[in-house]
């Protein structure tokens, strides 16, 4: 072993560090050195500058690739938000129905360091990179948690052969003797914040770290690592190279976020107003993304009548309940009501079973249209905001 691996592997025995720390890396390995500040932002006395850049727009931090790129612009677009670049050589763009918002194209991993240094305002991108390079900084803000797209879950995985035949939790692997300062479990890993610290969460002392570059999956079979950790989705790649997940070694369920930065929100003018539309577009449409509006039509004596038989059936409670309302007719020369029209939400997974419980109680004339919006009276998630700044 080298000695810049004791040096790790001892290391990986106390404690770790306090959040604010940097990794220094060596081609395979890394260790963890005290540093004073973990962005770029001005220190003032070993503390951040409370202060933010002046600037009028309010800067939105948007990935530059991948899939997460386009879904990212799909969402933005189903909530009439859409992205307007002139050129898409340019990393700058505009949101005309948000006049005030400058979009800004980057690594997702550079979002979280503008949001930390005051360059950016808003971003969205994946929970494990907010949770990787924001390391915990208090200025940083989850604004809606479930964006409902680009999810993954960070997992240790373990070869399906050989000595870890048999195991199959985190808590069997750390409790294989093998593993001591001499012979550390090697770890492949992109996650040089967020592995470590689990690992030390989980009581396994004797790990080392090496960074990769590129597919992790071959890093067992290669011989340079014992295990690696890594983003999932399916598992099928890790199956596909004979690696297998473990009971307890997920590190953190993952999917698109929205975040914004603390200081931004309070000090920077215009900046929670736009949070907050933006807030309740996301709200408004990914609630509604789930649902069918059922429209049919019912026989009945009057509206009470029919909405008691509508509310005994279990899945067409609605939001809120049934409207019901008269369907009016010429009889005999006067206007009448012998139907009444039924109008309910369902959930799309429910919807059959809906419409077969209507047909039971006499509904007629089905109808099932979707939903672009559904908005509530308040945006709960507006209201967890308020309460994180204070306010």
């Amino acid at each position: 072993m080298s000695q810049f691996s004791s040096a790790f592997t001892a290391a990986s025995s106390v404690s770790l560090p306090p959040p604010s720390f940097y990794v220094s890396v060596s081609k395979r390995s890394f260790i963890y050195c005290c540093s004073s500040s973990q962005s770029t932002t001005t220190v003032v006395n070993g503390k951040f500058d409370g202060k933010i850049v002046e600037r009028d727009e309010i800067r939105l931090g948007l990935p530059s690739k991948g899939r997460m790129a386009g879904d990212t612009l799909d969402l933005l677009k189903d909530c009439q938000l859409s992205v307007k670049q002139v050129n898409p050589r340019q990393y700058v763009a505009q949101i005309p129905q948000l006049s005030n918002v400058e979009v800004w194209f980057q690594r997702p991993k550079d979002i979280v360091r503008k949001l930390l240094s005051g360059d950016l305002d808003l971003g969205i991108l994946g929970l494990d990179t907010v949770s990787e390079y924001g390391r915990g900084d208090e200025d940083l803000i989850i604004v809606h948690d479930a964006l409902k797209y680009g999810d993954c879950r960070l997992s240790l995985a373990i070869p399906k052969y050989g000595i870890f035949e048999n195991i199959n939790s985190l808590k069997e692997l750390a409790q294989m003797p093998r593993w001591t300062i001499d012979r550390p479990l090697r770890v492949a890993t992109g996650f040089t914040y967020l592995g470590p610290k689990f690992m030390q969460e989980n009581g396994l002392k004797h790990v080392i770290f090496s960074t990769a570059d590129g597919a992790l999956e071959a890093a067992p079979a290669m011989g340079i690592a014992d295990a690696i950790l890594d983003l999932v989705s399916s598992g099928t790649t890790l199956r596909e190279n004979n690696l297998k997940e473990i009971e307890g070694g997920v590190v953190l369920e993952s999917q698109a976020v929205l975040v914004a930065s603390r200081k931004a929100l309070i000090q920077r003018k215009g900046a929670l107003d736009t949070t907050h539309e933006i807030l309740e577009r996301f709200e408004a449409h990914l609630r509604a993304a789930d649902q069918f509006m059922v429209t049919a039509n019912m026989r009945g004596s009057s509206a009470e009548e029919v909405a008691e038989r509508v509310l005994s059936q279990p899945s067409l409670s609605g939001l809120q309940g049934p409207t019901v309302s008269p369907v009016l007719c010429k009889r005999d020369g006067k206007v009448a009501a012998d139907y009444y029209a039924i109008v309910i939400c369902v959930p799309k997974k429910a919807l059959y079973k809906s419409v077969q419980q209507l047909r039971a109680i006499g509904g007629s004339g089905v109808l099932i249209s979707p939903l672009t919006y559904i908005f509530d009276e308040e945006t709960p998630r507006w209201r967890e905001l308020l309460s994180k700044l204070g306010l």
